[in-house]
């Protein structure tokens, strides 16, 4: 079987593969279009395989990491799924109270991969939390496509309560120093955005290439936003040039950044769509902007 390299892939694939992580084609409209570009040795198994995560060596920071302390909890969601669990993390050694962080996952529930990146924020010197809006359903299956299609059977305004409520839980912890912001990737962008307009004392919102919020609402919002976008998601894109309009019309703090070679998911290190350059630079722009805005 011919070895399947990154750059050897057409744009139309990862644009495919884009289609149906979020559910607009399912999996046999999946590989029948992927054999389009099943040519020159490589099979649409090979194509699908290349094209899915891969969980496997790729976790930065491991559960039982030494440098921080990590634990599954529980917190009440009153208006939303009742009790949720997460992750909560932080470093092992901490001497003070720290800015805190919600950890808001993609379309697939709490996978290893946002649990993984709820880890490296805390390992940069945040107290983290990372719900997985699957627990009501009996929480992540341990499969993406299995998370994909449980999540979609939940409402995403009940989510939002969810991770609204981890914010609430978070901003009393007694590891926290009540400011806290929220970072999201993909669905987790979205509620990001939706968390600057619901949340008034939210102290900073990172949405990475997330649908935006309705534009009616762009006046609510109060926290700092630093947004990141994939300058080939054409999908998520389209909706940047009226909210950025709004953000300007009203009067809102706030910094964006578009990766321009980069695909949809680009910080996500267990797909081919991983960028490294653009991961990097994003994840230390991010760092940055939540040292500065929760200190």
């Amino acid at each position: 079987m011919k070895e399947i390299k990154k750059e050897d892939v057409k744009q139309e694939v990862f644009d495919l593969y884009d289609d149906y992580a979020h559910n607009r084609i399912d999996r046999r409209d999946f590989a029948q279009k992927l054999s389009a570009y099943a040519v020159g040795g490589i099979t649409v198994a090979s194509l699908m395989s290349f094209l899915m995560p891969d969980y496997k060596g790729t976790i930065q920071v491991k559960t039982d990491d030494p440098r921080l302390k990590t634990e599954t909890i529980s917190y009440p969601s009153s208006k939303g799924g009742g009790t949720i669990k997460a992750q909560l993390a932080m470093p092992a050694d901490a001497k003070k109270r720290l800015g805190g962080i919600v950890v808001v996952h993609e379309n697939r529930g709490l996978n290893p991969h946002i649990a993984d990146v709820a880890r490296r924020a805390a390992l940069a010197g945040f107290v983290t939390i990372a719900p997985d809006a699957l627990t009501p359903l009996g929480g992540y299956p341990g499969s993406d496509d299995e998370g994909r299609a449980m999540q979609s059977k939940r409402s995403r305004d009940e989510m939002l309560e969810d991770f609204i409520a981890a914010f609430d839980y978070l901003k009393v912890h007694k590891a926290s120093n009540g400011k806290v912001g929220v970072v999201g990737f993909c669905f987790g962008g979205a509620i990001a955005n939706l968390m600057a307009v619901r949340v008034p004392d939210l102290a900073a919102s990172v949405p990475f290439y997330g649908g935006q919020p309705p534009i009616d609402d762009v006046p609510k919002i109060k926290a700092p936003l630093q947004l990141h976008y994939a300058g080939l998601d054409t999908r998520v894109n389209e909706g940047w040039p009226a909210y950025e309009a709004a953000l300007k019309k009203h009067g809102k703090e706030y910094t964006a950044y578009i990766y321009p070679d980069a695909n949809h998911g680009f910080l996500n290190d267990t797909t081919p769509r991983f960028d490294k350059a653009a991961a990097d630079l994003a994840w230390k722009r991010t760092i940055d902007f939540f040292s500065q805005k929760l200190a």
